[in-house]
Formats: C-alpha cells, structure tokens, sequence
C-alpha cells in the first residue's frame, strides 16, 4: 500500500497535540513534497531521513513522496517528527509493515548515521499517548524522563534499525527503565545557619506553609539572600500532579528536565537585568519564563527595586490569577503561573536608612524616588511585608543562646499545617477563593472589629483584607487551631505595615 500514516505529537504550550504524519509514495519523477505548516529545521528532517534510511541499509525510495502533517494549521517545529517521518517512508514503500503503526506514536531526531537523539518536551508526550491509549516509540536518552509518567508504555530505542526490528517482530524494544527512588532530600543550605532573625524566620516558615508572598526590607548584608535561599529546604514535597506540570514547564524550555528534581518545588532567581519576556516568557513560538519555571515554586527577585517597573508590572495579573497567556500574531499560549514570590529589597537607594551609625544621606525624595519603583498595586498583591535589622555582633560571635532550629524541624511542622489546609480545602491558604475566604476563614465579633479598625487606619484594600485572612488562617494552622483566634489576626495584620509606608 502507497500511503502510510504514523502518530507523532507536536508542541503547544505546555501541550502536545497529536500529528498524524501521512506519507504517499507514488510513479513519478523522483521528488520530496512536505506539507502541513512545517518549519525550517522539519524540512530539513528530508535530508536526515535520508541519510539515515541508507545508512540502516533500507532502500530510499526514488519515486514522488509527499508527507501531509495533519493538522496542517499547525505550526510544526524541531526534528522531533525525524523518526515518524522515517518509519511512515519505510512503510508507504513496502519496506516494513504498516499494520501495527497505529498502535505506536513515534518521537525522536535522527542522526545521519540512523541514531536517534533526544528531543525537548518529553514528559507532556508520555502524558497524552497515555491518554490516547497507545505505545510511545522514543529516544532512549528521554525514556527515564517519559518514565515518570505512570503506566504508560514505552518502546525506548537507539538507532531507526532497533525500531524497525521491533515493528517487522525480529527483536522487540523493552523498557528496561529502573523505577524512580525518590530520595530523602538533602540540602546543603540550612536555617541553622542563620544566626538570630527570629521573626524573620518565623514568616518564611509561614510563608512556606501557606505559599504566601514575602518582601523583605533591610540594610546590605543582613542575610535577606541568605534566607531566601533556604526557603527551598522547609517547602513541602510536590503531589504527583504538582510534580508533573513542574516537569513538563522545565521539559519545553531551553534548559530541559533534571529527572533527580523529581517531586522537588522549583526555586528561580533571576538577575535584576532580567527582561519582561525573560519573566513571563516569550518567543515567535512561545516558551515558558521564569514565573512559569517557578510553578508550585518560588521565585525570588533580589533588588526588588533594581528591576525595571515595566518588568515589575507584568507579575500583577500572573499573582492573582495563576497563569499566564502569551499572545502572538500567529499563535497563542497558555502556561501555569501559581508561584510564591520572594523578594528584598534595601529600604533607600545607599541601603543605610534607619542605621544607628547615620552613614544614610539620601535625601527624602530619593528614598520617594526609589521605593516608588514598586507600584502599591504590586505590593498589595503581596501578603507579607517585613524588615529585616542588623544582627548584633555579640550574636555573630556566640551565636544565639537559645539555639538554631533546623530546617528539618522547621519543615515538619510546614508540612503538617499544610496538610491541614489541603485536607479542608483541597489547596494551600494562598489561593483561596473569596468565597472559601468566608468559609474557611469566619472570625469573631472581636476578630472583626480590629481588622475593620485594622482597614480604617492604614487604608488597607480589599484584597489586603482578604490575604489578611488567608495568613492568619495559616498562622492558626500552624498553632493546630481549628479557629482563627485574635493573636493570629493580630500577627497577621502586623506583616502588612510596609504598603502604608511605599506607595
């Protein structure tokens, strides 16, 4: 039969749709037609195909071949489509069956030699050809990846022949894949390590169990990199679901996936000479940015005021909706966005205001100029606010008497407060809905009254009254309180003294 047609799947976003790769060899001069909205480097795949088809001793045909990638509105890039091209060739000549291929879906770049090599996106495939019910042909480097996937088949392979072989029933392709140990995390940054910064280290570990947002004000060196930098070793453990758009966002960017990050929330932390794109992502053929590669992470901006306010501005939807649309000419994509925002800042352009040694000579305005790089709408959308003083040097000499928890104990108790909150609302306190505000959140006349007072007096908004809320919900989680009691509150509304002080 003349016409052969093998599955592929494409890239999308965070998606990958189906590609059905339709090959027709037909009496003609002989030539090559590739249709379907194909990019430079998949018309290129000819050239590849060829190479490698005679070097696994198949014949090329020489006759007219025209290969349709349906659907054709797609745009088609890469050399992922190499090996479905390959095998639809070989197939549509005669050269090997064509019965079986609509059991398979084929992905993979082939060498000139007919070695396969890896491609981006691998995860997202594993998923959707387990949707769709079918066996995934792939390179072999990308099967431990594909792998994370539960109970999808693989047919790992090195070289087009070993496909061929399994497809004609001379050798099959096993998935001779180890199972994933997920292992005890070990992190060489620990809250130990820091000396003092009781309360500051009281709010990262609120932060953490709630994945509320955090700024941090304070003079140059006070250890404000220094703890966020350990923030990665008190954040609970990913689900398998978190895990897995984790993966599949990491996959289709440049940088690729790390299968030992398994389960292991990201941390980002960009420069301050970062783009807008660099942020949010980008691209004639979108890819995701940082807030997107800090899904179910952090994302940690040093030098808040540093960074362009453009660049600052476009984090205010991202916050408050979980996700980001990247809109192009041609095309359009939709990436996860739910990341926890970390950032500090020096509370005036030399960094000493406030400084018991008056070494600040910045002028009032100066000081307006500089925090006024972030708008109040940014900083509203932020629950935590706090500074963060200097350290005696009787501290950094002996330590703190009363000793340094570990983040290992410090993230026992993250996690269990988080468990609480998952088991009564299916998601941490951070992204409660208004109306889950109200019913997980009731407080009592009392409570009531001193957050309106709270409102009053420091002309809070509305979405501060609502993450008010949502953190002392958190702080009541972790006192094992069923009911968010006045002293909760009251440290709740306390992180909030910044936005009425930068505007």
């Amino acid at each position: 039969m003349p016409l052969a047609i093998v599955y592929s799947r494409g890239r999308s976003g965070i998606e990958a749709p189906l590609v059905t790769i339709e090959v027709h060899v037909s009496n003609g001069l002989p030539s090559l037609s590739m249709v379907g909205l194909p990019e430079t480097a998949v018309k290129e795949s000819k050239e590849r195909v060829y190479g490698a088809i005679l070097n696994s001793h198949f014949t090329f045909p020489i006759q007219r071949i025209t290969i349709n990638m349906a659907p054709a509105d797609l745009p088609k890039e890469g050399g992922r489509f190499d090996l479905a091209i390959a095998i639809g060739i070989l197939a549509a000549s005669g050269q090997i069956p064509s019965k079986l291929l609509q059991q398979y879906e084929c992905v993979g770049e082939l060498s000139l030699g007919g070695e396969l090599r890896p491609i981006s996106g691998t995860l997202p495939v594993a998923l959707q050809v387990k949707r769709a019910g079918r066996q995934l042909i792939l390179p072999f480097e990308n099967a431990a990846e594909a792998a994370l996937v539960q109970d999808v088949a693989l047919c790992p392979a090195r070289t087009l022949l070993d496909v061929c072989n399994h497809l004609t029933g001379q050798k099959q392709l096993t998935a001779d894949i180890p199972p994933i140990q997920l292992q005890e995390e070990i992190h060489t940054l620990d809250f130990a390590d820091v000396q003092g910064q009781y309360h500051v280290k009281r709010a990262f570990e609120i932060a953490a169990a709630g994945a509320h947002n955090l700024l941090m004000l304070g003079p140059p060196g006070t250890g404000k990199s220094m703890l966020a930098s350990r923030l990665p070793s008190i954040l609970p453990p990913l689900s398998e679901f978190q895990a897995q758009q984790t993966a599949a966002l990491a996959s289709i960017s440049d940088q690729g996936f790390k299968v030992a990050d398994w389960c292991k929330p990201p941390f980002r932390a960009p420069h301050h000479t970062a783009s807008s794109a660099a942020l949010v992502g980008g691209g004639s053929n979108p890819k995701p940015g940082e807030i997107s590669l800090a899904h179910n992470g952090a994302l940690f901006l040093d030098e808040l005021p540093e960074f362009d306010r453009r660049v600052l501005e476009v984090l205010r939807e991202p916050l408050e909706s979980g996700h980001i649309t990247i809109s192009r000419a041609t095309r359009q994509a939709d990436f996860p966005a739910r990341f926890q925002l970390i950032a500090a800042m020096n509370p005036c352009p030399c960094g000493y205001l406030g400084d018991a040694s008056g070494r600040c000579h910045c002028t009032s305005e100066q000081v307006s100029r500089y925090r006024g790089k972030i708008s109040g709408p940014l900083l509203d959308r932020i629950d935590m606010h706090l500074e963060v003083p200097r350290v005696s040097h009787e501290v950094l000499r002996r330590g703190s008497p009363e000793g340094q928890e570990s983040s290992a104990t410090i993230r026992a108790r993250v996690i269990a407060a988080r468990n609480v909150a998952l088991m009564r609302s299916g998601k941490p306190n951070a992204v409660l809905s208004a109306s889950e505000v109200k019913l997980f959140c009731p407080l009592t006349e009392q409570g009531h009254q001193l957050l309106e007072q709270a409102m009053e007096r420091f002309g809070l908004s509305h979405r501060a009254y609502h993450r008010i809320l949502k953190l002392a919900r958190t702080i009541a989680d972790l006192s094992n309180s069923a009911h968010i009691e006045i002293g909760h509150l009251s440290e709740a509304i306390s992180y909030r003294k910044l936005d009425r002080t930068i505007k």
